[in-house]
């Protein structure tokens, strides 16, 4: 298994990841957010054994660039904070953004014309091939309007012991748990929304790699710990 503390160097990229690391990513990405089967599929034999399914490559896409970038993670998380003022939230993006993982484990998605989007076929491959996830195509003979992606039972079984055989990967089942609180069960239209409202993500040019806010996000960060310390002390006083 790979070492999660960085990706190799890849110029204007930024860090990139393994194909094996991006299989056991996304591997553990769809156990974590596949939903209960909507309907019988053991007619289509691969299916037969499947325990569970991510309803489009846009959700999926989505969901990964949170995983891939802390730093969004981390402010998304402060946006939440400044609406509902639960501590436990400004506690959750101050222990990313107070350490390096914003630099160190920040893999940069392309910015496509759905939004972020990183190429899954090679890891989809390799998923495929050992038997733990299947893609189905949905739509017409002309026009493909949506990925679904099985579990199958293999694939949850490798999911649930891979952290225990490489424990660097306990990291991703940690930040994928934090991601899928965050998307509270939205569908991949409304994540792409919901991304598009930070400006650095929506004005990047198309076919370019998504940049960094981990300045931004720790200056505010700084400022809403602040505030919350002296609405703290206010109410010692009061």
């Amino acid at each position: 298994m790979d070492d999660l503390s960085g990706g190799e160097a890849g110029n204007d990229r930024g860090p990139v990841t393994s194909r094996e690391q991006d299989a056991v990513r996304i591997l553990l990405l769809i156990d974590g957010a596949a939903e209960p089967l909507p309907a019988p599929v053991a007619d289509d034999i691969p299916l037969a054994s499947a325990v569970g399914v991510v309803e489009s490559q846009v959700r999926l896409q989505k969901l990964d660039f949170w995983v891939r970038n802390p730093d969004f993670l981390a402010d998304e998380l402060l946006n939440d904070f400044e609406a509902s003022r639960e501590p436990g939230l400004l506690d959750l993006a101050g222990q990313i953004l107070d350490s390096e993982e914003p630099e160190v484990r920040r893999y940069p998605m392309l910015r496509h014309h759905f939004g972020a989007y990183e190429p899954l076929d090679d890891a989809l491959a390799v998923l495929r091939s050992a038997g733990l996830v299947v893609r189905r195509r949905r739509g017409t003979v002309d026009r493909t309007w949506r990925h679904d992606y099985y579990l199958l039972e293999r694939g949850r079984e490798v999911a649930r012991t891979v952290v225990v055989e490489a424990p660097p990967f306990r990291y991703y089942v940690e930040r994928i748990e934090l991601v899928l609180d965050l998307a509270d069960g939205r569908g991949g239209n409304e994540l792409k929304d919901r991304q598009y409202l930070q400006t650095e993500y929506a004005t990047a040019e198309r076919g370019t790699r998504i940049g960094s806010i981990s300045a931004r996000a720790r200056d505010r960060l700084r400022r809403l710990r602040s505030e919350s310390d002296a609405t703290g002390r206010e109410g010692v006083v009061a």
